[in-house]
């Protein structure tokens, strides 16, 4: 398991519902100043701040307490839409 660190990006293991496969990601102080408190980040924002996932996740939703962590979901078929039959890690 990756050790948290005050100047890299950690990313949680993945997690999942019935529907979707979820990821929590951290980002370091100075990075989270960049976030809007507002608003979604779209992948391209995201990507920006240096966040690197593999395509199909969404910024779902922003937990006010914690800012610094990007909560994140995509549909379990994703990896079945983009190529045939790829196992997804949340059997």
């Amino acid at each position: 398991r990756e050790k948290m660190s005050l100047e890299h990006i950690y990313y949680s293991e993945k997690y999942c519902d019935n529907e979707y496969e979820y990821r929590h990601v951290v980002l370091p102080k100075e990075l989270a100043k960049l976030v809007p408190k507002t608003k979604l980040l779209t992948e391209e924002e995201w990507r920006a701040l240096g966040v690197q996932q593999s395509p199909g996740w969404i910024h779902y939703m922003i937990h006010s307490p914690e800012p610094h962590i990007l909560l994140f979901r995509r549909r379990l078929n994703h990896q079945q839409l983009m190529a045939s039959h790829v196992p997804t890690t949340c059997a």
